[in-house]
């Protein structure tokens, strides 16, 4: 029976079967909350059990003689229900909230009609007519606008780089409580976004580098930067140094290197974090270095260009990093693969 919970009562116990009570309680207490929760059957003579709730109907009903004991009784399910195989259009609470939308989900409409649809009068029209000017002079404020084309360039830079919404919504709220301390007043928002985006992955364990930020939202990478150390300061930001390990993943999807290759780069990764030899060095530079490394063990033929290009860093400094690699791993590799570049 789909939507449709028994209860059992006995003299002694009384047990439900949707399990929503907690199950170390005392069969007194038990006895005293489900007396208090489910009605009873009034007629004599009837035994009075099951008692059957239809969650569909909200109707409590006697399974004994079929006597309806409660009409419309509360849903104690939660009020916005949804899954990824259904959509839900109408509820009562509305839209979830969410600080990348300029008004957080709360928007103001106000209307010409009544709650019974019924048209205001005059007095009303003029009334309500004020307000919706005063509605949208305060939308049109200065401030306002800045957030509102801020938190447009982060839901264009989220599409653009890939990132999941809960990282959005760090940004937006690192945007926001910049701008709750002035920080925003004499510097570019667009900058100050990207670095609001920038910080916002590095805590969350995104691999997205300044650079790929900064060439996402057509910014220097120096504004960023300059911003990304503003925040950090006048926010009182404290961020762990970045994982050359993050960066593994993302540089063999664009350079197409194999997934063995993989491990072992980021087992010669933990190699070098165990030494204490990564420490202080460019991560997305190290990671390059480290897959080139691998390619070269695992005789995959990958060159210095084409790991640079995947990565961003210059075939120079993968050259330098990885000349460096292998004097403090002792490992000698196939110099006609290295002749390839």
């Amino acid at each position: 029976m789909g939507g449709v919970i028994m209860a059992k009562t006995n003299k002694t116990k009384q047990v439900f079967l949707d399990d929503s009570y907690p199950e170390n309680i005392s069969p007194e207490k038990m006895d005293e909350v489900l007396d208090a929760t489910s009605p009873k059957c009034p007629i004599s003579g009837c035994q009075g059990e099951p008692i059957i709730t239809d969650t569909s109907s909200g109707e409590i009903i006697c399974g004994s003689c079929g006597r309806v004991l409660l009409e419309k009784s509360i849903d104690p399910n939660p009020e916005h229900i949804s899954d990824a195989t259904e959509f839900v259009s109408k509820t009562r609470t509305g839209p979830e909230q969410s600080l990348t939308m300029y008004d957080m989900g709360m928007m103001t409409v106000i209307s010409n009609k009544d709650a019974m649809g019924n048209s205001l009068s005059s007095y009303m029209k003029n009334t309500f007519g004020r307000l919706k000017i005063l509605n949208s002079r305060s939308r049109t404020a200065s401030s306002n606008r800045t957030l509102r084309s801020a938190l447009l360039l982060l839901y264009s830079l989220k599409t653009k780089l890939g990132l999941p919404d809960s990282t959005a919504e760090n940004a937006a709220y690192l945007y926001r409580k910049a701008m709750q301390k002035r920080i925003t007043v004499g510097r570019s928002a667009k900058g100050l976004m990207c670095a609001s985006l920038y910080l916002a992955c590095r805590q969350t364990a995104i691999p997205r580098s300044l650079s790929d930020v900064s060439q996402a939202a057509n910014v220097s990478k120096k504004e960023v930067s300059r911003a990304c150390r503003n925040l950090i300061e006048n926010l009182e930001m404290s961020l762990g140094p970045c994982n050359a390990s993050e960066f593994v993943t993302k540089i063999a999807n664009e350079a197409n290197i194999s997934e063995k290759t993989r491990r072992d780069a980021l087992r010669t990764l933990a190699q070098l974090a165990q030494k204490g030899t990564s420490a202080g060095k460019n991560p997305m530079a190290l990671a390059a270095a480290t897959l080139y490394l691998a390619c070269l063990l695992n005789g995959e033929k990958k060159t210095q260009s084409e790991v640079a290009k995947a990565s961003g860093i210059t075939a120079v400094t993968i050259r330098n990093r990885y000349s460096a690699l292998k004097k403090e791993l002792g490992l000698e590799t196939n110099e006609n693969l290295e002749n390839l570049n």
